[in-house]
């Protein structure tokens, strides 16, 4: 973990222009966090095994007996073996898929050890979390950190690319048909496979979503006050960071104060956490 020093920030986006209303990213709110420990990765498949095999702990994804999986992770020729979600055909509801099946029972985490665990819902990392004597971060806190000391879109500056570096994992191409994965992945990456930030903190943007403690959608001017309610009083918990299925022409979500939300028992491809403790 990495040492937070406490301080202010100005939380939120100043205007919608690179935001959508129904997310609560304005008006601004001036907050002060306090000092905290934060993972410097995403968790990884590495990491959660350790916690399962400790623990014998056994994830929602499991007990449930399918996860959500996005079509391309698929081979074309078992795409037609699984029902889409819904209107959104990308997301297969693929039995067996796990944290340890990413996708599907003839796939594993073998290769992938140091990729962020997936599939986990807000229970699965609420209970990472308690074995680990941590915490899930607060949206306060995730933002603080991602904004690296920076008063920008992005944890590196305004542009989203300089020159033909990219800083993160998320979509290139036409979303959802076709990934030409100029970043190098079309699924996860690993989570050191970017810069670190001033903090030491690595992949606060793309790759997985990650949940925070907090409800989601709360209004900015009442997350001070809200942030510490957890637990079952709502079924909808904050995500933020976005994925490696973000893309601008259909979820921006990659920007530092970008905000969203999930269902707690949700498992998908594209969600896991990092965690954080108190000083």
């Amino acid at each position: 973990m990495k040492r937070i020093p406490s301080g202010s920030f100005i939380m939120g986006n100043t205007s919608l222009e690179n935001g959508f209303f129904e997310d609560a990213e304005t008006p601004v709110q001036l907050m002060t966090v306090a000092c905290f420990d934060m993972d410097e990765t995403s968790v990884t498949n590495k990491c959660f095994q350790t916690f399962i095999n400790e623990t014998g702990y056994q994830t929602d994804a499991e007990r449930f007996g399918n996860s959500s999986v996005f079509y391309l992770l698929i081979p074309e020729v078992n795409r037609k073996d699984y029902q889409s979600v819904g209107k959104m055909f990308w997301w297969l509801t693929v039995p067996g898929a796990s944290w340890k099946h990413p996708e599907g029972p003839t796939s594993d985490i073998k290769e992938r050890m140091d990729h962020p665990v997936v599939h986990v819902s807000y229970d699965d990392a609420s209970a990472y979390c308690k074995w680990a004597n941590k915490r899930l971060p607060t949206e306060v806190e995730w933002e603080y950190v991602a904004r690296n000391k920076q008063d920008s879109l992005y944890p590196w500056g305004e542009e989203l690319l300089k020159g033909n570096q990219h800083h993160c994992n998320i979509w290139q191409g036409n979303f959802p048909f076709e990934n030409t994965q100029e970043d190098g992945f079309l699924g996860t990456a690993p989570v050191k496979s970017f810069e670190v930030n001033q903090y030491g903190i690595y992949q606060m943007i793309g790759n997985i979503w990650e949940w925070c403690a907090n409800p989601s959608k709360i209004p900015l001017s009442e997350l001070a006050t809200e942030q510490s309610k957890t637990g079952p009083i709502k079924d909808e918990f904050a995500i933020r960071g976005g994925s490696f299925l973000c893309h601008q022409s259909y979820c921006k979500r990659y920007r530092v104060f970008s905000r969203n939300g999930s269902y707690r028992e949700n498992t998908t491809s594209n969600m896991g956490f990092r965690c954080a403790k108190d000083c």
